[in-house]
């Protein structure tokens, strides 16, 4: 890889370039909806990962796209990291990856074997999902942008949209939290390189292993964790009919996400999904820190579960012994303001 040389650092990397979820809102609801078709499952009116489409009573299509700029230096890693994060959201769905088509902006003047390496990483990523990578598209641009539309499968009755969680249910997290601002720590060359490196495992990780052990077992509700931060998706996943209550001190963290905190190393994606969904939560005695750990935006992030109580321990305990960093962070309960409520115990 050396010899490709690095790819030159966006600031506005991976899901923290997401338009804020303010603005996005205000957009999407001007939009026509068209005639309602009782086969469009899950459309973008509400707010989930993915569109789903019935086809026949047991087979539903799944449908996403995301692209971003780098995050990370080197193209390879951004090419996994990139295809990991448009993967996720299948698995979120709970569905299988069946294609996959390229997505790419490329600076003409810039070395085409950087541009190899990306669609190298991706395509590497599709193939260990079990998907086919069945073409794509490029335009030239003044920077550089990766990313997949994504095609996969599930049985309707096994779908797991994000806002079908129940009162009682667990929320169980699968991934550490911390991506950008180690990200952010490391383009200041703040992060120690452990640190960055524990950040790319994490986000070169799919969450391929994590949807079929969670299959397993009663999950209402699912969505992968990204840009809009833990909070933010965990907001969408309240649906303005349910609340939750989570314990800060059980989420996971990567490895230098307190320092980076603590140091005001922070990304503007965070101010704003901190200033978009920050009125819908109350803070018991949280350090910030903390706080912005849970307002950051994540790039292939985990998966978080709305788990039937019964099942959420042996779902944890599986999901741990896979190697996975996953732990039960709250319980969901009916609709009350505030919306969620984060303690530190």
């Amino acid at each position: 890889m050396a010899e490709q040389g690095p790819i030159v650092f966006c600031t506005g990397g991976g899901c923290t370039a997401k338009l804020g979820a303010g603005v996005l809102s205000r957009i999407l609801e001007k939009l026509p909806r068209g005639e309602k078709d009782p086969d469009l499952l899950v459309g973008y009116d509400s707010r989930d990962d993915a569109a789903v489409y019935r086809i026949t009573e047991d087979i539903a299509l799944v449908q996403t796209v995301d692209f971003f700029p780098p995050m990370v230096d080197d193209p390879y890693t951004f090419g996994q990291i990139a295809a990991a994060n448009a993967l996720s959201d299948v698995y979120a769905m709970g569905g299988e990856v069946k294609t996959a088509l390229n997505l790419v902006c490329f600076p003409e003047s810039m070395d085409l074997n950087v541009l190899g390496e990306i669609l190298r990483g991706g395509a590497e990523k599709v193939a260990e999902a079990g998907g086919m990578l069945v073409g794509g598209h490029s335009i030239a641009d003044t920077g550089v942008k990766y990313g997949l539309s994504v095609t996969g499968l599930v049985d309707p009755h096994r779908l797991t949209a994000n806002d079908t969680g129940r009162p009682g249910d667990k929320l169980l997290l699968t991934k550490a939290l911390g991506v950008g601002l180690i990200c952010t720590a490391n383009r200041v060359g703040e992060a120690a390189p452990e640190q960055m490196e524990a950040a790319v495992r994490s986000m070169t990780t799919l969450n391929k292993a994590t949807a079929e052990i969670a299959r397993r077992y009663e999950v209402h509700a699912a969505t992968d964790v990204t840009g809009f931060s833990f909070l933010g998706h965990l907001h969408e996943m309240m649906g303005e009919k349910l609340s939750s209550v989570i314990d800060a001190h059980a989420v996971p963290i990567l490895p230098g996400a307190w320092e980076a905190a603590d140091a005001c190393l922070y990304t503007a994606a965070g101010q704003r999904n901190r200033n978009h969904t920050g009125p819908f939560v109350r803070f018991e005695k949280v350090p910030f820190p903390m706080e912005e750990i849970l307002f950051d935006p994540q790039t292939s992030g985990g998966l978080l579960f709305a788990v039937a109580p019964q099942d959420a321990a042996a779902l944890e305990a599986e999901l741990q012994a896979a190697g996975l960093p996953a732990k039960v962070v709250g319980t969901i309960g009916e609709k009350q303001t505030p919306e969620i409520t984060v303690t530190y115990e």
